[in-house]
């Protein structure tokens, strides 16, 4: 690590951050956004959830500030707009075997 100091808000700040991200399907969201706008059935339907759930957890990570929705006639589109949480995502996913084991 860097050894530079870090302030109590700051972890906190991150911890809540990884407690969003801990929810796998919230994870999952994320990634798949990390190729561009989708909106809320494609979502659904590439993370395995209901349409309702992932509203749910879309709603969850745009009040964190990781996703902004735009509306496009009567879809709402959805992008990752916290860049730095999309880096931390691809680093542990980078860092992990598919088959789930950490990688050599």
């Amino acid at each position: 690590m860097s050894g530079r100091a870090v302030t109590v808000a700051q972890l906190l700040a991150a911890a809540e951050v990884f407690d969003l991200l801990s929810a796998p399907t919230r994870l999952h969201l994320v990634w798949s956004l990390a190729a561009g706008e989708q909106d809320v059935t494609t979502l659904a339907e590439r993370t395995g959830v209901s349409i309702p759930a992932a509203s749910q957890h879309l709603a969850k990570l745009k009040a964190a500030g990781i996703v902004t929705p735009r509306r496009e006639g009567r879809r709402q589109l959805y992008r990752v707009t916290d860049q730095r949480t999309l880096a931390v995502v691809d680093g542990m996913l980078s860092s992990i075997s598919p088959h789930g084991f950490p990688a050599p």
